[in-house]
């Protein structure tokens, strides 16, 4: 995510890609406190598309959980606070696009009537087929086998399905019960291979079964099982470029078998593991 210090300690910062149009930089938070940071502030209006870990970003009395079902939007000179509920390190693809191109790709009713253009939403959920665009992306940019322009061509594409009507839901609920959707997301990613029940959820959040799934599926407009299941994907498409055994994956991240983690995989990316890590390296 962007930092007002981007030479902070705990923070990494990678730039993949640089042009006229667009600019990609890989930010790798390598370990943060619970409680809210010190107030920051972005310079530029970027669109972060996490891909590992979990942080919370609040911004006023408001709050996004940011994870990688979910593109964040970070607006120019708009002050923010992180925190880290969940242990481990959390990474984002960091993307900043030309104020024209970005007024061209995302519905008017996204965004302010500012200077600086910037979204009048702080983050929007992405479907399967953006996860997998942002992992090709990345690792195919970290390999240095993308040119710019097939990579600036990925981009806008992502960018415009991220910001498509078709790409999020639009939850009508309380404060509250996005409150306690938050909740379940924080717990979810805890434990991204743990296969849990929601008797399990229900008890680590204190509510119950019947009404945490009717909650969530009313807040993020897919079924709790199902977001559970994109993070453990998004976790696959992680480590897929790296992992030779996909057996071994598909058992860490609590598949219950190669041909299960295969047949989930195809079914939300269109492809196999073994063609999508083909992909990852093509020349």
């Amino acid at each position: 995510m962007p930092r007002s210090d981007p030479t902070a300690n705990e923070l990494s910062v990678n730039a993949s890609l640089e042009t006229a149009s667009v600019s990609v930089r890989n930010v790798v938070c390598h370990g943060g406190c619970a409680h809210r940071s010190p107030e920051e502030c972005a310079a530029s209006t970027y669109l972060v598309f996490p891909y590992r870990g979990l942080y919370v970003r609040h911004v006023g009395s408001d709050q996004a959980v940011a994870d990688a079902n979910h593109v964040v939007f970070f607006n120019a000179d708009e002050g923010y606070r992180i925190a880290h509920p969940v242990e481990g390190s959390d990474a984002s693809l960091s993307v900043q696009v030309a104020a024209p191109l970005l007024e061209e790709l995302a519905p008017a009713s996204l965004l302010d009537q500012r200077p600086v253009p910037g979204f009048r939403t702080h983050h929007r959920r992405i479907d399967p087929g953006a996860q997998a665009m942002v992992a090709l992306l990345r690792h195919r940019l970290e390999q240095g086998t993308m040119e710019p322009l097939e990579a600036e061509t990925l981009l806008l594409n992502l960018i415009g399905r991220s910001l498509g009507p078709r790409t999020s839901h639009a939850p009508e609920a309380t404060q509250g019960q996005r409150r306690l959707a938050d909740r379940v997301k924080v717990l979810l990613a805890s434990d991204v291979s743990r296969r849990w029940s929601l008797a399990d959820v229900g008890a680590e959040i204190g509510a119950s079964p019947v009404y945490l799934t009717q909650v969530f599926q009313r807040v993020e407009g897919i079924p709790l099982y199902r977001y559970q299941l994109r993070l453990r994907l998004a976790r696959a498409l992680d480590l897929m470029a790296t992992q030779e055994d996909l057996s071994a994956l598909a058992a860490d991240l609590g598949f219950s078998s190669h041909s299960h983690f295969t047949a989930v995989f195809r079914q939300a990316y269109g492809q196999s593991p073994a063609d999508f890590r083909r992909s990852t390296r093509r020349p």
